[in-house]
């Protein structure tokens, strides 16, 4: 079901909310109310509990329990008679999803979504599970088993589920005020205390932290399959990326192999949509063939950025081609209505997950001729009886598309050129994408996040200036436009979602961290200081609402209806905005000189330090920007006329190579400079006064490179600046 299904069912509260996830279950006959006082104030007033249900429009599961019992009339009697009804769109709620997914984990042992929970009207907590059917099956209990228990329970034991409801919200509360022992592997509960506790012994981080993230990455690296662990496999990106810094800092092939390894398999697997583009959300078993079917923005995003940097790292013009080709399945089909960036599109079509990506070798023929269709078979491992099954069932027919070899290798064993088959294997891929164009397509979430648009932005810079492909740098700049003005409050302060023409919900720490990274890739592409600038605007608003004395930053603002601010330290599916502003405070430390933004980058190291040093692997996003901060880090700065072939000779040099820990800086100059670039030379020693005597040599570019703390005699040439770079 979409916001746009029509429905005979007269419509609840939530017609009137603008989150897609909230819309789909607009025509329930469950009672919703959307979060706010209008649901506390009845059930204080009917001296009821509150059924709290958390999704997201891509979440399949949430759509199953919908089906099985949100939209059936007498489960939702059974919930209106009980309980005040509450739905939580976790993409426009993250800080509700974090505290009462810390609940759920606690009480449980596990989390995902759908989120449920049953609190008192105060919002004590005291019941929580995942997904319920309507009835019992396979040995769990069904919502119409389940609600009259906990009716019976708040009628005649209230003093004990109170007492519960107490202890639970004293422990939620005290786990997220002290650093644990060490992080969940799971993560949720992993890194949300506020710092080590007053008085403990700091823990020194240092390099051997690094070599520590890297052997318990290796101990558990796939080396047939690529990727970590077994099934379900997630991509997990900042684990990739930070395995590309440690080859470049201890010359470790190892670290490197297994980085491209798990890029190329997830590039040939099923988690790869061959036709359009894009990666799925990830792998249900472990060689990347299954995926489950959901596209995330974010996972475009960061996926993007790793294979632009992997490119980069390796010269490997395959990784530079999928980089491309993420993102121009962003631009193409996730490209909102009023600009920025959709949030995802659904794993469900026609009421079954995957029915648009999946087909049967019957499907395929029908849509290529014979030999096409052979061809086909051969290279995506199409097969009749079907080339996957559901766990406990017998395959149907059903294919995904997926290689088991690079075209290539395919290529030798047919004996005909690459760039042949690539070609004909490139038809195919056009006749098969016309022929699904014709299938309903699944449901899209139109709704712009800030900080996932954040992350676009970052990986449409990062991929503009690695690559050279300049379209990438203007949507980058499009979307920063978007969101800098259509998704912004007072002054400099950011807006959390966008939805038909309104901005709302203030924004959150991951909000700013995630757009201020965007902000600096595209200064690093472009070289236009309004973007240092704004980056920095940001940043001081970031440092007044979120951070913490003690160091770092809290996940939400002071005026949070939560019984606790959390520190969200642990990099799960999307990197913390701790971890993301670390980096961010030193790459604008070093772009500007600024001994301010240095320091509070110590403070946030030491403040999360005993949590880091726990288990590091569990903060790889982290990881990377202390391998920034332990150098050899370098600052570039290059002067010359804009647009004179030798100047872009160095800075093409500069883009063009890994410098992980290198920002660069251009200032115009030379005589007869139009007005234009003095303007912004002028703005950038405003920005960054240390570049003030920075000035060309004798009329020609000139690279000066600072590193650790020394800066080196300026050089003329790509070859004599690359040498002085570590």
């Amino acid at each position: 079901m979409t916001e746009t299904t029509p429905s005979p069912k007269p419509p609840n509260r939530l017609v009137r909310e603008k989150s897609p996830y909230l819309r789909q279950h607009a025509h329930n006959p469950v009672d919703w109310y959307p979060w706010g006082d209008e649901a506390f104030e009845r059930a204080r007033r009917e001296d009821r509990p509150v059924f709290l249900s958390i999704g997201y429009s891509s979440c399949h599961w949430c759509h199953v329990m919908e089906r099985e019992s949100f939209d059936d009339e007498d489960a939702a009697r059974l919930l209106n008679g009980t309980f005040v009804c509450v739905k939580v769109d976790r993409e426009e709620r993250p800080d509700l999803d974090q505290y009462y997914m810390t609940v759920g984990q606690m009480l449980t042992g596990a989390g995902g979504w759908p989120l449920t929970i049953v609190m008192t009207p105060d919002k004590r907590p005291f019941f929580a599970g995942t997904y319920f059917p309507k009835e019992r099956r396979w040995g769990r209990i069904g919502l119409m088993e389940l609600v009259p228990r906990i009716a019976e329970a708040w009628r005649t034991r209230r003093e004990e589920v109170l007492r519960s409801a107490d202890g639970i919200t004293e422990a939620v509360v005290r786990g997220q005020q002290e650093a644990p022992a060490s992080d969940r592997e799971d993560g949720r509960r992993a890194g949300l205390g506020a710092s080590a506790n007053a008085g403990c012994a700091r823990v020194a981080l240092s390099p051997s932290t690094l070599d520590e993230a890297f052997r318990d990455l290796e101990a558990d690296f796939d080396a047939r399959h690529g990727g970590f662990g077994g099934a379900p496999k997630f991509p997990i990106p900042h684990n990739l990326a930070f395995l590309l810094r440690y080859a470049k800092r201890t010359g470790n092939a190892r670290a490197l192999a297994m980085a491209e390894k798990t890029l190329e398999r997830m590039r040939l697997g099923g988690m790869w949509d061959h036709l359009g583009g894009g990666f799925h959300r990830y792998s249900t078993d472990a060689e990347w063939c299954l995926p489950h079917f959901e596209k995330m923005l974010y996972d475009q995003a960061m996926l993007a950025d790793v294979y632009a940097e992997a490119y980069a790292a390796t010269g490997k013009d395959g990784f530079r081609r999928t980089a491309a080709a993420i993102l121009e399945y962003v631009l193409r089909d996730l490209v909102a209505p009023e600009g920025g960036f959709s949030t995802a599109e659904d794993a469900d079509s026609e009421g079954e997950e995957g029915r648009f990506y999946v087909w049967t070798k019957d499907e395929a023929g029908q849509a290529l001729g014979a030999g096409e269709a052979a061809l086909a078979a051969r290279i995506f491992d199409l097969r009749t009886e079907g080339n996957f099954a559901e766990p406990g069932a017998a395959r149907d027919g059903r294919n995904v598309l997926y290689m088991q070899k690079p075209v290539a290798e395919v290529a030798a064993e047919l004996g005909v050129a690459p760039e042949r088959l690539e070609s004909q294997v490139g038809a195919i891929r056009e006749k098969l994408l016309r022929a699904r164009a014709e299938r309903a397509r699944p449901f899209k979430d139109t709704k712009v996040l800030t900080d996932w648009n954040g992350l676009a932005i970052g990986a449409l810079a990062k991929t503009a200036r690695l690559t050279g492909e300049r379209r990438f740098l203007e949507a980058a700049e499009g979307a920063a436009r978007f969101v800098l003005e259509k998704m912004r409050a007072r002054g400099d302060r950011l807006l959390h979602v966008f939805m038909e023409g309104e901005a709302r919900i203030p924004a959150y720490l991951d909000d700013y961290a995630f757009v201020i990274a965007g902000l600096i890739e595209i200064y690093e592409a472009g070289y236009d200081p309004h973007y240092m600038e704004r980056a920095l605007d940001l940043m001081r608003v970031a440092m007044e609402d979120f951070a913490d004395a003690e160091g770092g930053f809290f996940s939400v603002g002071a005026a949070t209806e939560l019984p606790v601010r959390a520190k969200e330290i642990y990099d799960g599916a999307i990197p913390s905005g701790n971890s993301v502003m670390l980096m961010n405070l030193l790459r604008l430390a070093r772009l500007t000189g600024r001994k301010d933004l240095e320091e509070a980058a110590g403070r946030l190291t030491d403040a999360v330090a005993d949590r880091v040093a726990a288990q590091p692997r569990s903060h790889a996003a982290f990881l990377c920007g202390l391998d920034y901060a332990f150098g050899p880090a370098s600052e570039v700065v290059v002067v010359g006329r804009a647009g004179e072939p030798r100047t872009d000779e160095l800075l093409t040099a500069l883009a063009r190579t890994y410098l992980p820990n290198a920002v660069v800086l251009f200032k115009p100059a030379g005589k007869g400079q139009p007005a234009a670039p003095t303007v912004v030379a002028a703005r950038l020693e405003e920005l960054a006064a240390f570049t003030r005597d920075m000035k060309d040599v004798d009329g020609f570019p000139a690279a000066y490179v600072c590193t650790n703390g020394r800066c080196l005699r300026p050089v003329t040439s790509p070859a004599e600046l690359l040498d002085l770079i570590p």
